[in-house]
């Protein structure tokens, strides 16, 4: 197998780019967002008009017409307070808008991840895989949930505040457009330097969650090899790391806001000074200056909320962009048409039905499947410039038992891989029943398969969960069959809650060979045609592999078998063991031939030559 290798930082290099891909999620809740932006922009007019009504209500108190001024009051207090329940509606039609934004995301880039090719994950860090899900979806949520609307709102207030300051006065307004000219160059400057900082922060963090996830589920091996203080400098290390990147994202995107502030002020205080001289002098009355200098005031506000969403939106647009990176990532190839059926669903398949009544449709005309399983000078290598296996040629004819033996990296594991198509052969054929397995759809190829690694997976559910985990739609009755005929129905029956027993933490609540006994069920609830038996009993002491023993030669019983073998004593019995030494067949018989002719097997079997 390649080594898994650190996946390269993500980089926002192309901005509008992501923004257009995120605005088309954004469309899918585009009558959420239109309403949101409605209300927002009624929002944000109350508080414009409510600020310029300072201007006719002063005037009213500086003329002494009381009737106007308490018009004036009472018109103040119903925009103001159509503005709160504008900002009340936007604010809920927010939250719904963006959680069915990143609802969607997820679930494509869920879906998108389920086709990868597994090259994607030998090459990828689980915390990368995780953090996609997690810390990117998370700020891409918190950039829409803060964003949008603060974005809108500040359109509409800078729009409408720059409108407004016109018509009260347009020589003021020409110095309040230079200070705010000198702030937003300052901003686009700061935002530019900050965003590649922030991509280089989303990547440290995903190494970081990928070091804790390896540690945390190997805890085991750290305490037994006393590697706790080594960890600890590590994890400082890329605690370190992410602590740079985040003080580096920082340090331009943390000045905005200050810079803007004092800007303002400034502006503000010039404002007040020439205003007043305008004021005195007749040239402006008192409610013009009152509202025009409220309105200054808020100018900085809008230009504030710009600043402050610029990190939200520069952290949200790198981890959109490594969200769409993954998501334009091309999937798993299968161009295969020949597909597999059984005769229990399709009446012409019952004439032609083969191993397990399995048939293979082509063309309208089904083919029995008979598990024959054929390499042709196969050529193949995970990554370039490396070759696994070379012109390998070889064969499994239907019903027999083959086995792999060898020393690591011999290729025994490749070669089940092949059959599997889990990756693709560089030159070659290999043949199923006479047909190229490129030719069969994977869903179909893989169906036909069983499997049993050496290292089981459990997942979260119950013990008859994950026996019908290898068949979904498997009954009760089946589950406990399959348990039976691997010999894991009497540990079952055994545990207080039996069947429903709560697997948890990968299985951390059963032995390994309880584990390996259900991997065993799981493989034959699914009645496969074709079986896979990467050392199935590798982790089951000597008295439950003979226990099992039996059950698995009923289940194999009338089906091709691959078996990788790491205890030669379990492949005495098979119809055929291929020697496999550097991606090569070096020897290949039955156990009592191959002894006959003390070669590599023969070394195997003595012990003059480790087995690995």
């Amino acid at each position: 197998m390649p080594a898994r290798q650190t996946a390269a930082p993500a980089r926002p290099q192309n901005v509008l780019r992501t923004l257009r891909r995120l605005l088309s999620y954004m469309s899918h809740a585009r009558w959420m967002l239109a309403v949101v932006a409605v209300l927002v922009s009624v929002s944000g007019l109350a508080n414009l008009v409510g600020t310029y009504m300072i201007k006719p209500i002063v005037n009213a108190v500086g003329a002494g017409d009381y009737d106007a001024f308490v018009r004036g009051v009472a018109l103040t207090a119903v925009i103001y307070a159509l503005g709160v329940a504008s900002a009340a509606g936007y604010t809920q039609t927010m939250v719904r808008a963006a959680q069915r934004v990143v609802f969607d995301i997820r679930r494509d880039l869920f879906a998108h991840i389920e086709r990868l090719p597994l090259s994607f994950f030998d090459r990828t860090r689980h915390g990368d895989v995780m953090s996609y899900f997690t810390n990117d979806v998370d700020t891409v949520s918190e950039a829409l949930n803060n964003s949008f609307a603060s974005l809108v709102q500040a359109a509409v207030q800078i729009v409408g505040t720059l409108t407004l300051l016109l018509v009260l006065d347009w020589r003021l307004t020409l110095i309040t457009l230079a200070c705010d000219a000198g702030i937003a160059l300052y901003v686009r400057f700061s935002g530019g330097r900050s965003r590649r900082f922030f991509a280089r922060q989303q990547a440290e963090l995903g190494g970081l969650d990928g070091y804790v996830e390896e540690m945390i589920s190997g805890q085991k091996v750290v305490k037994v090899f006393n590697h706790e203080t080594a960890n600890v400098a590590r994890f400082r290390e890329l605690n370190e790391r992410l602590r740079e990147a985040g003080t580096s994202a920082q340090a331009y995107a943390s000045t905005m806001v200050p810079v803007t502030v004092c800007m303002g002020y400034v502006n503000y205080a010039i404002v007040t000074v020439v205003g007043a001289l305008l004021a005195l002098g007749g040239s402006m009355d008192v409610g013009s200056l009152a509202s025009y200098l409220v309105f200054v005031r808020q100018a900085t506000a809008p230009l504030n909320q710009f600043t402050q969403q610029g990190n939200f939106l520069l952290t949200a647009l790198a981890g959109a962009e490594r969200i769409f990176s993954v998501m334009e990532l091309a999937p798993e190839v299968d161009e295969g048409e020949v597909r597999l059926e059984h005769a229990d669903d399709v009446e012409a398949a019952r004439v032609a039905a083969g191993a397990a009544g399995w048939a293979w449709e082509i063309c309208g005309e089904h083919v029995p499947l008979q598990g024959d399983v054929r390499f042709y000078n196969v050529d193949f290598g995970y990554e370039e410039g490396q070759t696994v296996l070379h012109d390998l040629t070889l064969y499994a004819k239907p019903g027999q038992k083959i086995a792999f033996v060898g020393s690591t990296g011999a290729g025994k594991t490749t070669i089940t891989n092949l059959i599997n198509r889990f990756y693709e052969v560089r030159s070659g054929v290999i043949t199923y029943d006479g047909i190229d397995v490129r030719d069969i759809e994977k869903t179909s190829l893989r169906r036909s398969l069983g499997i049993v690694l050496q290292d089981t997976h459990l997942f979260a559910g119950t013990i008859a969960d994950n026996i019908r985990f290898g068949k979904l739609d498997a009954t009760d009755e089946e589950v406990r069959e399959a348990a039976r005929v691997a010999n894991a129905d009497g540990f079952i029956s055994r545990l207080p809650r039996g069947y429903e027993t709560p697997v948890v933490a990968d299985g951390a609540n059963l032995s390994q060979g309880q584990r390996q006994l259900l991997a065993i069920a799981r493989a034959a609830v699914a009645d496969p045609p074709v079986l896979i038996l990467d050392e199935a009993t590798s982790s089951i002491d000597t008295r439950t592999e003979a226990l099992i023993q039996r059950g698995m030669d009923g289940l194999m019983a009338g089906r091709t078998v691959f078996v990788i073998a790491h205890r030669l004593s379990t492949v005495r019995n098979a119809d055929a063991i291929i020697v496999l030494e550097h991606g090569q067949i070096v020897e290949r018989g039955t156990h009592d031939e191959l002894l006959a002719r003390r070669g590599e097997y023969w070394q195997l079997w003595t012990g003059a030559k480790e087995l690995d």
